[in-house]
């Protein structure tokens, strides 16, 4: 049967002859591996692996990327010790070099989140509001629509009050509309506690709340494998940079330019988990 899309990829895309010696000497090691075309300033993709080569010769075997493959003209790869220092390095180039065919893991500065006052979920901006030392705020978001639709989500779930939230007016001493609807279970109107209320739409939120940064200040995390070390630099979730010594960590500027979302995601798993890497305080 005549597949369009094999026949499309056929004709973009041949096995790329130029960079056979590249891809035979891929480490079967952690890292990250950069993709350039024509312009070895400006890649075109950035990925990570625990397998570099691997990873990177499964890009040749996928017909949806075919025209990264056609652009393709030379591949640099970056040795890390571990996963983590693979993951913090990827965020990092992703984010300082901008390249085409990445769609994640851009800087988004200004972020939002949920917060607790009350019985209402109010909407907080990350430059007006530290992130890294604030209680009660729930979930990371790139803009106001998408938590305000995330309150939503959790009150059409929940039957939570709109006009409680303060997603909508309430007229004083009357029932809200979807209260009416079998869609709220009355704390517009007495039928529920505002106690009770308020302990839902926490439980609901739990599992999106914001940890604070736990240390004074900056630290080191210590990735080791085969007798080698690396020192990941974190700064309030901030990744400022991964070194080979701890003379080197400790000289780091402590200056945190805003929370990272990205950095925030890799590292909370790693320093809470129970089987944590070693952490040194560096301040």
């Amino acid at each position: 049967m005549w597949n369009p899309e094999k026949e499309l990829f056929t004709e973009l895309y041949q096995y790329p002859e130029h960079l056979r010696h590249t891809l035979e000497n891929l480490p079967n090691r952690s890292g990250v591996y950069i993709f350039y075309g024509d312009d070895n300033a400006f890649p075109l993709y950035i990925g990570k692996s625990v397998n570099i080569r691997s990873r990177v010769m499964s890009h040749f075997r996928n017909s949806g990327e075919a025209k990264l493959l056609h652009m393709t003209r030379d591949i640099e790869f970056i040795e890390t010790i571990g996963e983590v220092g693979a993951l913090l390095l990827e965020s990092h180039l992703i984010k300082t070099r901008r390249p085409l065919f990445n769609k994640r893991l851009r800087t988004a500065r200004k972020l939002c989140s949920i917060r607790l006052q009350g019985l209402t979920a109010s909407i907080v901006f990350s430059d007006d509001v530290d992130f890294s030392h604030s209680e009660d705020l729930f979930g990371l978001f790139k803009t106001r629509m998408s938590a305000v639709e995330k309150i939503r989500e959790i009150a059409d779930q929940e039957k939570l009050c709109y006009g409680a939230l303060g997603l909508e007016k309430l007229s004083k001493n009357r029932a809200c509309f979807r209260f009416s609807l079998g869609k709220c279970a009355g704390v517009c109107c007495g039928k529920e506690s505002q106690e009770d209320h308020q302990a839902r739409l926490r439980e609901a939120l739990s599992a999106l709340k914001i940890r604070s940064w736990p240390y004074p200040g900056r630290i080191a995390i210590a990735e080791e494998a085969n007798g080698l070390t690396d020192y990941h630099v974190i700064n309030h979730w901030f990744y400022l940079g991964t070194v080979k010594t701890l003379e080197a960590a400790k000289a780091f500027d402590t200056a945190v330019p805003h929370f990272d979302r990205d950095s925030y995601k890799i590292l909370c798993k790693p320093l809470f988990e129970a089987d944590s890497p070693k952490v040194i305080l560096l301040d």
